[in-house]
């Protein structure tokens, strides 16, 4: 019977999950997602903060207005488009360029960038450095899922 209990305590440990896994299923992001729209701030934006592993962090965003253009200077972007649709204005130049953080730069939107429209099951990866910006119509919703990866 002790060998039995040492067995299956065991197999308890081997079947354990590895540190900072993490699973979210669509039905649970969905939820999310809903919860985020009425914790909006003044530009129309909410994040949840997933989590930080290693060199890379999730963040869950809903927004309901167009965000400013911005660089990162040492983090690369996945968009994972979870609800509703916008374009991604990315490349060109921001206009107006201010540091707000610490390798953040904004502006109010972006000269010369190419626009690429963005649906639900859309992904779309940001290079370092590459000026971005997301554009919504009058009255959209658009929620997605931000990796954001550590150049360093």
């Amino acid at each position: 019977m002790k060998k039995l209990l040492l067995f299956v305590g065991a197999l308890a440990l081997v079947a354990a999950e590895p540190a900072g896994f993490m699973h979210w299923s669509s039905a649970e992001m969905k939820g999310r997602g809903a919860k985020l729209a009425p914790k909006m701030d003044a530009k129309k934006i909410a994040n949840e903060f997933l989590g930080k592993y290693g060199n890379h962090s999730l963040l869950l965003t809903h927004r309901e207005g167009s965000g400013e253009a911005e660089v990162h200077e040492g983090q690369a972007d996945i968009f994972i488009v979870q609800e509703g649709t916008a374009t991604l204005v990315h490349g060109g130049q921001v206009l107006e360029p201010k540091t707000t953080a610490p390798g953040e730069i904004r502006g109010p939107s972006i000269k010369g960038g190419e626009k690429t429209k963005l649906a639900p099951g859309d992904v779309a990866h940001i290079p370092v450095k590459v000026p971005h910006q997301l554009l919504l119509a009058p009255g959209a919703k658009f929620t997605y899922l931000i990796v954001k990866i550590d150049d360093k």
